[in-house]
């Protein structure tokens, strides 16, 4: 494992968003997820109320013009208010994930699971900006709101980087106020900062050193910004918290936690964002697979986001075994010495799903060592303070009506969260019902899927920019969940096999000497690395050229895990075919999830090109 897949964006994470940005539109359209308009008021009459801090029994709650107007016994409905019978039921604040990398159809999807708030540790800065623009005119009730770091700071090569989007990195203390000013000035709300060299993973990933960690945590807070940091090991999360950072958004699995380690992070009044269900899929499951059959939720799962709650990183050869014993032992001194804890999911990482994710992480927090009522603070109120919301995380008179309503009561059983009767968004209420539909007309759908669109088995000619596939979608791989540092690009050039116009051009450089080490291109045959069954095909096959090196195709199968199953070429300097079929690679091909072809694990330079990509 390494800080560079398991504590954010994965490779395949990072399809699944990749295609998530294109579906996002469709979704929407078919789910009609939210009554965009301003909705009449509502009375939840006679509810158990958790307002973020406390359980207050049989109290009405009126909604008007998007907020809370009153709390109370006997409120009066006005005319032509809905009214909603609460008896027996528990009404919560809208639940705040506070650790996500928010990409596609993310927060549309989260506001269905009763998540009404992401805080992003690191998405594409016109992202931020577009949403920002929507909360601001008031145009985001259709989905939960965003709130984000935006660019991660971190070193040349460094974990974030290894994503194919060109970002700005640091390497030297004396800019660190230059770096921070220009993500103020991108629209960061808050400053995120990688501290993170591998070596709990057994790699070696280039980070920032200490001083250059303190100067920019010293440039946040001159700004009066936040400055939170991404840790994966014990070492580094005391040094991060001894340099003054506000918060931590990952615990860490090595070890156990100094004896002060919870004293330092109380001394210095910073929070703590565990992370747990993401840190459990580093241990040989998925940390949402629990999730996948609940009743509660699986209506609303879509078949792609069932698949990732299942998912766990895999295991490299020689890696030690991971549990989440130090997890629950820095959880427990964290609680005891009041430090104040977080719920964060990391979605879309292995093992996690927007918004579904959530319901795991509190399950698994009091599995830590929480109460109940404790992990719904840590998912309404405690983040809205940590992160400065004052207008959400409680329900009080002038909040903003970001409302769950559950069956039962979460304060003794936190599975209760997932028995969702309903969800507001500044008051307007949102249509479950119809992404039910949506998600089970998804799993209606044959899963061979467009396999009939490509009946001469022709997937991509590479004649058009940018990359188009008859069935599926392209996008540049890297080996982030592998922990490597490659980089390099996939792209559309002149020139193709048996005299076609052009041909897709893959060159990069890998720097890390790991198995698994790798940049190329990923075809997915389905929406967001869902199976697809191929198994009507016998394999699949393409032209190629190149410098003369040996190249790999690596198959992801759901029934195999995150493990790629890989077979070798050579890319010599004259076009040649290549054909493989699913038995080389020890599958029938009923459920491939994608296909790599890629340079590595050799480091050094390399550049190849295919053409006429086919299932055969």
């Amino acid at each position: 494992m390494s800080a560079n897949d398991r504590l954010s964006l994965s490779g395949p994470a990072l399809a699944r968003l990749a295609r998530g940005i294109a579906l996002a539109a469709a979704l929407l359209a078919s789910a009609g997820a939210v009554r965009a308009q301003q909705a009449p008021a509502t009375l939840i009459r006679n509810a158990r109320v958790f307002d973020g801090e406390r359980v207050l029994d049989g109290r009405d709650v009126l909604v008007q013009d998007g907020k809370i107007a009153q709390v109370g016994r006997g409120v009066r409905a006005p005319a032509g208010a809905t009214v909603v019978d609460g008896a027996g039921k528990t009404l919560l604040p809208g639940l705040i994930d506070a650790h996500t990398h928010t990409f596609g159809d993310a927060l549309q999807e989260a506001v269905i699971f009763g998540v009404t708030t992401h805080l992003d540790m690191f998405t594409d800065v016109g992202t931020a900006r577009a949403a920002r623009q929507q909360q601001a005119a008031g145009q985001a009730n259709g989905r939960a709101d965003l709130f984000s770091a935006g660019t991660l700071v971190t070193a040349p090569r460094g974990h974030g980087t290894q994503f194919g989007i060109a970002i700005p990195t640091i390497t030297r203390a004396d800019s660190a106020q230059a770096f921070v000013d220009a993500r103020i000035a991108e629209g960061s709300d808050w400053i995120k900062i990688v501290f993170e060299d591998g070596h709990t993973f057994g790699t070696t990933i280039p980070t920032i050193d200490r001083p250059v960690m303190r100067a920019v945590i010293e440039a946040a807070h001159r700004r009066g910004k936040l400055a939170v940091v991404h840790v994966s090991d014990a070492s580094g999360a005391r040094a991060a918290l001894e340099d003054g950072a506000d918060g931590l958004v990952h615990l860490f699995i090595d070890r156990e936690p100094d004896a002060d380690f919870a004293r330092i992070a109380a001394s210095r009044h910073a929070f703590v964002v565990p992370t747990t269900i993401v840190l459990k899929s580093m241990t040989g499951t998925g940390g949402g697979a629990s999730l996948v059959n609940d009743p509660r939720l699986a209506p609303y799962l879509l078949p792609a986001r069932a698949d990732a709650l299942a998912q766990g990183f895999p295991r490299r050869p020689g890696s030690p075994e991971r549990t989440l014993a130090a997890v629950h032992a820095t959880i427990r001194q964290l609680r005891a010495a009041g430090v104040p804890i977080l719920a964060g999911t990391d979605a879309p990482n292995p093992g996690t799903a927007y918004g579904a994710a959530m319901h795991g992480e509190l399950e698994l927090l009091v599995e830590a060592g929480l109460t109940p009522t404790e992990a719904l603070r840590a998912a309404t109120s405690a983040p809205a303070a940590a992160f400065r919301l004052a207008d959400r995380g409680r329900i009080a008179p002038g909040m903003r009506a970001d409302l769950l309503l559950v069956e039962g009561d979460p304060t003794r059983d936190i599975t209760a969260t997932r028995a969702i009767v309903g969800v507001w968004k500044g008051g307007a209420a949102v249509d479950r019902a119809s992404f039910a539909r949506t998600v089970a007309a998804a799993r209606a759908r044959p899963a061979s899927g467009g396999v009939a669109a490509v009946a001469d088995g022709l997937v991509s000619d590479f004649e058009s920019a940018p990359l188009a596939a008859a069935m599926g979608t392209w996008m540049p791989s890297a080996d982030s969940f592998a922990g490597g540092t490659s980089t390099g690009t996939a792209a559309i050039a002149d020139g193709g096999a048996n005299g076609s116009g052009h041909s897709l051009a893959i060159e990069g450089t890998i720097t890390a000497t790991i198995p698994y080490a790798w940049y190329g291109a990923m075809w997915m045959p389905g929406e967001a690395m869902a199976p697809v069954d191929l198994s009507s095909r016998a394999g699949l096959g393409f032209w190629t050229r190149g410098d003369g090196g040996t190249y790999r195709v690596m198959v992801f199968a759901r029934s195999k895990g995150m493990t790629p199953l890989i077979r070798t070429f050579v890319a010599g300097p004259e076009w040649r075919e290549v054909r493989m079929a699913w038995s080389d690679f020890g599958i029938d091909g009923h459920d491939v999830t994608g296909v790599v072809v890629a340079g590595g694990p050799r480091p050094g330079a390399f550049g190849f090109r295919i053409d006429d990509f086919r299932l055969r």
